[in-house]
């Protein structure tokens, strides 16, 4: 009894130990992340949901070029608001992911949330020492579901905290454009970005998740804010947006991102 606990301590110091050197950097490169004053590299790694399913021969179509629009919606936003940097998000397609991440809790507790947090650290940092080049700023796993078996997708995260992010995607030809918003989103959230959404309605929250809070008449908005998600038609209806082309970043997400000072 003795024995195992005392394996159990030293797999809890070396886990405490790699997420603490994980943190160290993690910090510096959050620092520099909204400086602005560099371009930030997001790693995109694809995950097959479940392995052998037909979400992998769909991965195996995929190209950079499949995410550009995340680099043009970054770069023309950055702009919107006076970044003059030349580029300032690159996207490198990874290579697969064979393990899946943890799941999330299915308690929404303070602790329970705390390890799984601890746990999908440490699952990223092992993914990504398989990963063949530079270190990326950022990294966001692209989990990829069959369409014909999910209606809906476990709820995507991005975490400030270690620049990671989950997106939980269809593996669908059409469903690309929309995949992107959701990258697009949890790539916000590793950089501070906050969610401009009622959690129980899932309706745009006024003003900060409105593209135009000015508009007249206000309803229905023609764009969605990208934190808020949805492009409010009345006030009880929103819809997804089809593609980055139907989304702005507004003043409060600029805010938290260091694009507005």
């Amino acid at each position: 009894m003795a024995k195992g606990n005392l394996f159990k301590g030293l797999r809890i110091a070396l886990l405490l130990y790699v997420l603490a050197m994980v943190a160290t950097g993690a910090l510096l490169a959050r620092a520099r992340s909204t400086d602005w004053n560099d371009t930030l590299w997001l790693a995109l790694y694809p995950v097959a949901a479940p392995a052998g399913s037909m979400t992998e021969g769909f991965i195996d179509t995929l190209s950079n070029a499949d995410f550009s629009d995340i680099e043009h919606f970054l770069q023309a936003e950055a702009r919107r608001y006076g970044v003059a940097l030349e580029k300032t998000v690159k996207v490198h397609l990874g290579e697969v992911v064979a393990t899946p991440p943890p799941q999330r809790p299915r308690q929404h507790s303070a602790l329970a949330n705390a390890y799984w947090s601890l746990k999908l650290r440490l699952w990223a940092w092992r993914a990504g020492r398989s990963q063949s080049g530079p270190a990326p700023d950022i990294r966001i796993f692209l989990v990829y579901h069959d369409p014909g078996a999910n209606t809906e997708l476990p709820h995507s995260v991005g975490l400030k905290s270690g620049l990671l992010g989950i997106a939980h995607l269809f593996a669908d030809r059409r469903a690309g454009p929309g995949n992107n918003v959701v990258i697009a989103h949890e790539l916000l959230h590793t950089l501070g970005a906050t969610d401009k959404y009622d959690p129980e309605t899932l309706m745009p929250v006024f003003p900060d998740g409105y593209a135009n809070p000015e508009a007249q008449p206000l309803l229905p908005q023609k764009r969605a804010e990208i934190m808020a998600g949805r492009v409010p038609l009345n006030a009880r209806e929103a819809l997804m947006p089809g593609s980055l082309k139907e989304v702005v970043i507004g003043p409060a997400t600029a805010s938290e991102i260091r694009l507005q000072r």
